[in-house]
């Protein structure tokens, strides 16, 4: 039965291994949490929310097998295309964009009524993007210059849309393009120069917003950071809850669906559940999520070390990056050593189209994996020679 399931459940079976126990702890964990949520805006009908949430995954889970069995190559080829459309969505949820928390995030897609936040597709395709360059700019230092600009210009302009309605999201994908290029062997003076632009741009940012007058998030990032050094609990409510939360749990936690927190804490199901998988399941329960998370690193870099090719390499690194650091956020600020941001924790917190794009990420990674691992050393050389000479005009 194994073997009928291989042949259609391809690439890295740990990493399938590892979305299938990250399933089965979030949708016991989504249930336990969002009673508070059910009886607030559902009548008390505490199924609701378990059922929209296992639709999700069950739509993730199609994602995943629909995108791990079409070719990265795809991508490669509408990796310009695809950072075009972001770009474009991105300043169309500024202009008519649903806000949530003063926030401008999401668009209403038409006729099925789902909000689509436009910076969890921006991130995908800017890290396709950003690969795509590097793989196609590593023969000289003259190229990798030329990457640098490419990649500096375009990674700007998706990271200065996203920065007016989410500082974390901003800063979690600047690193992780970070992180690509250093991999991608770009020289510590671009590395330095372009941590030197960010700062002088984010700077200049913040006193045009705040001498304009606007109602801008500013104000909600610097309470956020003050917050965070403050001991007074009257400002530090979500910190101070999520914190008992996780010293209630002790070893082995009160147990599921016993979590006493989750009626207190603001958005248990969401940014603060590591903290309630703490409190039902105690610091085993937590040490066990903090792995799996460490796993897909480690999955992504046996990935990596099996290409053959830059661009897989590059795209797998951005994605597994990506994922990892969003939960290692999402985990630091539930234990308090973080200041509260709003990430998800990837495939555990309640969410539509951030658990899809998690979702999409891990398909590419399953594919990439699995197309290192059944082609023959003589066909990886073949294909490494036509990747840039079957596309010249993506030199240009």
């Amino acid at each position: 039965m194994l073997a009928n399931l291989s042949k259609y459940f391809k690439g890295d079976k740990t990493l399938w291994i590892i979305i299938l126990l990250l399933v089965l702890i979030s949708i016991p964990t989504v249930y336990s949490t969002t009673g508070s949520l059910a009886y607030k805006y559902q009548g008390g009908n505490t199924a609701y929310y378990f059922i929209k949430h296992s639709f999700f995954v069950i739509l993730g889970f199609i994602v995943i097998f629909v995108s791990h069995r079409v070719s990265y190559k795809l991508y490669f080829n509408i990796a310009t295309a695809g950072v075009i459309l972001s770009i474009f969505l991105l300043l169309l949820t500024l202009v008519i964009g649903k806000s949530v928390n003063d926030a401008s995030r999401w668009l209403r897609i038409p006729i099925i009524g789902l909000d689509f936040q436009t910076s969890d597709l921006a991130k995908i395709t800017l890290i396709i993007f950003v690969a795509k360059i590097l793989s196609v700019n590593q023969e000289t230092k003259e190229n990798l210059k030329k990457a640098f600009f490419i990649i500096l210009g375009v990674t700007g302009g998706v990271l200065i849309l996203i920065l007016p309605a989410n500082l974390s999201t901003t800063l979690l994908l600047g690193l992780t393009i970070f992180v690509m290029m250093v991999i991608g062997r770009l020289e510590k003076k671009y590395l330095i120069s372009m941590i030197a632009i960010a700062a002088v741009v984010f700077t200049l940012f913040l006193l045009v917003v705040m001498n304009s007058g606007a109602d801008t998030r500013v104000g909600t990032w610097k309470a956020r950071i003050e917050n965070f050094s403050s001991d007074d609990s009257d400002v530090n409510f979500q910190s101070d809850q999520s914190k008992i939360a996780v010293a209630m749990g002790g070893w082995f936690g009160v147990g599921a669906g016993n979590s006493v927190q989750r009626n207190i804490l603001p958005h248990p199901y969401s940014d603060f559940i590591y903290s309630i998988i703490i409190e039902e399941y105690g610091f085993i329960g937590g040490l066990v999520v903090l792995s799996l998370y460490v796993l897909i690193l480690f999955r992504g870099i046996v990935i990596v070390k099996r290409s053959q090719r830059t661009f897989p390499a590059f795209l797998a690194v951005g994605l597994s990056t990506i994922i990892v650091f969003q939960a290692l956020i999402n985990m630091g600020v539930a234990v308090g050593i973080l200041p509260v941001t709003g990430q998800p924790l990837p495939l555990i917190s309640m969410g539509g189209t951030s658990t899809l794009m998690t979702c999409f990420s891990l398909g590419i990674l399953l594919n990439i994996s699995q197309k290192e691992e059944t082609k023959t050393v003589e066909e990886k050389q073949e294909e490494e020679k036509i990747e840039v000479q079957d596309y010249p005009f993506l030199m240009g």
